[in-house]
């Protein structure tokens, strides 16, 4: 991990029928910041079995996302992660970026 973190922008844009994009302003944009080089992290993680790249890419980025807001905010009363922060460290140990990858 870096000592000093990274800045994500992350946009979600609709897909119409036949793959094209959507018309007009359809499109929700945010940045996040991550220790982890996502790029390395997605490229690491090529090979898990069962699912397309699209599906490996949104489980290696949702998962950091979802790591970098519990990392944030320290477990509350009224946490929204709750019974998820356990679950959540498991699943980012079997995605960890091996040496040499």
């Amino acid at each position: 991990m870096a000592s000093s973190p990274h800045r994500y922008r992350i946009t979600v844009t609709p897909v119409e029928n036949g793959g094209l994009p959507c018309q007009g302003r359809c499109s929700i944009e945010f940045e996040q910041p991550c220790v982890d080089d996502w790029m390395r992290v997605v490229e690491s993680n090529q090979r898990l079995p069962g699912l397309s790249a699209d599906e490996r890419t949104a489980l290696v980025i949702g998962a950091r996302l979802l790591d970098g807001i519990a990392r944030r905010h320290p477990a509350l009363a009224d946490d929204p992660l709750v019974g998820l922060r356990e679950p959540l460290a498991q699943l980012l140990a079997r995605l960890e970026v091996r040496p040499g990858d």
